[in-house]
């Protein structure tokens, strides 16, 4: 394509979809019954895919795109709220880790994980006014950010490298 901006839209579309098709499938593929709330976040990758190889700016738009889409698919004025809350913590601190040398694609999505989970969780307190969650429910839902985040950062890692190889 030779308009930028035609191509930074079209490729936008296809990693919000993308974004939208995972989130699906994890609907229908729960990690687990016994701990709700507990997903792989394989649109997570998506997201590490965005932040790393078309930036910042891109990143926070397909973050507000799959939130809102999200919104339109499900009819749930709740779980945007949620999707936001957490998808901003989430993105900011791994824009802050991405600025660090030496933090892996891995370490970034355990943290963005991890903050998604506590984004969350914050939502909860708020809308619930349930501020036990944050010593009962939050432990948990941390360490589960730590292990999925790291199989969707090998995940990541993974297609960017391949990604990288195929264009050169």
């Amino acid at each position: 394509m030779r308009n930028k901006s035609a191509q930074r839209v079209a490729i936008s579309g296809l990693l919000t979809s993308l974004m939208l098709v995972l989130g699906l499938i994890e609907r229908q593929f729960p990690l687990t019954a016994a701990i709700p709330g507990v997903k792989l976040g394989l649109a997570n990758s998506v997201l590490l895919y965005s932040l790393y190889m078309l930036g910042i700016k891109q990143s926070i738009v397909l973050m507000l795109l799959k939130a809102l889409m999200s919104w339109l698919i499900y009819s749930n004025m709740n779980a945007m709220l949620y999707s936001l809350m957490g998808g901003t913590l989430s993105l900011a601190a791994m824009v802050l880790l991405f600025k660090i040398k030496g933090v892996s694609v891995i370490g970034v999505s355990a943290i963005g994980a991890v903050f998604f989970n506590i984004g969350q969780i914050l939502m909860s307190v708020l809308m619930l006014r349930t501020p036990q969650l944050l010593f009962t429910y939050l432990p948990i839902l941390m360490v589960s950010g730590v292990v999925t985040g790291i199989l969707t950062g090998v995940v990541a890692q993974m297609v960017m490298k391949h990604l990288k190889a195929s264009n050169k």
